[in-house]
């Protein structure tokens, strides 16, 4: 058999690593996305990538600047009413004790790294996936403009709202649903805010009754990249509205969504369970198309990561589709569990199990499970 014909649907942050993967282990793929520019929608705003998933970055040859990544030193949780810490996860040891560093950066800088590393690999903008069939001679994508494409191999990196997945079957279709929290999302300049809330390069995390807030410091230190979340029962939320919600929280939380306000917007947040097989046939699934996770513990982006560079390199040694399964399929159910955690745990009202959970919170979680993982080997095992 020649080379086999690859294409990957979307160009967000799975697509892009996908096809970087691919091109360095001298796969040629063609990718399809239906923006007109590539990467995902958002490019200003910030973006967390912990040591497992940098590894990664190294691995399919993406090289941020180095001048706009920030490495921050700690990771801290703090009371949602007067700021008090709970506990603070040190980072300035991560690459010395899992062999790669947690960056901050902006899905721009991401984005344009994974381009640069894309080298053979061809883009087509302006192409949205509305469906694929799985056939003898290969997997058939149609498009919105009424074209078709055939390949040997799909990887549906088409995210949340992935029009591939419900060729594999086993969803019912339905796919992810709205979660019931929504996360306004804003990056603004480091000099518009107190010194405190910008240095030590950070991430600062605020829990609190039903919601909670994040910060951590992008370009070099010169922006703050801000979320803060909300309940809500429905998708559409204005910006005052979720904001007003912190009214009675902390000074330091009031002071960020004080300089958000005007600069960000509202996202609705979509969950899912992991699909119980990622492939059919030669079409193949991977990041958000594959396991939709609410942003809990900053897995997303690493974990698409992981599975661009598992996925190259099960291709490259010629292993079966199953193989990626198998491998990403029971990582995917262990990170879920922790997302799980996580959104019981952040928004608990004050009482009994706040407190517990402070106490248990003092200590720093077990994460070698989850920032020492290594795709690559991985893979090779």
């Amino acid at each position: 058999m020649g080379t086999p014909r690859i294409a990957v649907v979307g160009a967000g942050i799975g697509g892009l690593a996908a096809a970087a993967a691919l091109t360095r282990a001298g796969l040629h793929c063609d990718v399809f996305d239906r923006r007109d520019h590539p990467g995902l929608s958002g490019l200003g705003l910030g973006i967390q990538i912990s040591p497992n998933g940098a590894r990664a970055l190294r691995d399919v040859g993406a090289v941020p600047h180095p001048e706009s990544v920030i490495r921050p030193d700690a990771v801290e949780l703090r009371r949602w009413r007067d700021s008090a810490l709970i506990g603070r996860a040190p980072l300035d040891d991560a690459e010395d004790r899992y062999g790669a560093p947690y960056l901050a950066l902006t899905r721009a800088e991401l984005s344009g790294a994974l381009l640069s590393a894309m080298d053979g690999g061809e883009l087509h903008l302006g192409r949205r996936c509305v469906g694929a069939e799985v056939r003898r001679e290969g997997v058939r994508l149609r498009f919105a403009d009424g074209g078709e494409h055939l390949a040997d191999l799909v990887v549906g990196a088409d995210g949340v709202h992935s029009a591939l997945r419900g060729v594999l079957g086993g969803d019912g279709g339905l796919g992810p649903r709205f979660s019931g929290h929504v996360a306004y999302r804003a990056v603004i300049p480091a000099d518009d805010l107190p010194a405190h809330l910008v240095r030590p390069h950070r991430v600062r995390v605020w829990l609190g009754p039903g919601r909670h807030c994040v910060c951590y410091p992008v370009r070099g230190g010169r922006m703050v990249n801000v979320v803060a979340t909300a309940p809500s029962r429905s998708p559409a939320v204005p910006a005052e509205r979720l904001i007003t919600g912190y009214a009675d929280w902390c000074g330091s939380v009031r002071a960020l969504l004080s300089a958000a306000a005007g600069r960000g917007r509202v996202w609705p947040l979509y969950a899912g369970a992991p699909v119980p097989h990622r492939h059919r046939g030669g079409l193949v699934l991977l990041g958000d198309a594959a396991h939709p996770a609410l942003p809990w513990v900053a897995q997303g982006a690493s974990q698409a990561l992981e599975d661009a560079v598992t996925l190259a390199r099960c291709l490259a040694a010629g292993a079966p589709l199953s193989r990626y399964d198998a491998l990403r399929g029971a990582r995917a159910q262990r990170v879920a569990a922790a997302v799980r955690t996580a959104a019981d745990e952040h928004h608990l009202p004050d009482g009994l199990r706040q407190r517990r959970r402070d106490r248990r919170l003092a200590t720093p979680p077990d994460r070698d499970w989850l920032y020492g993982y290594d795709a690559a080997a991985g893979a090779a095992s």
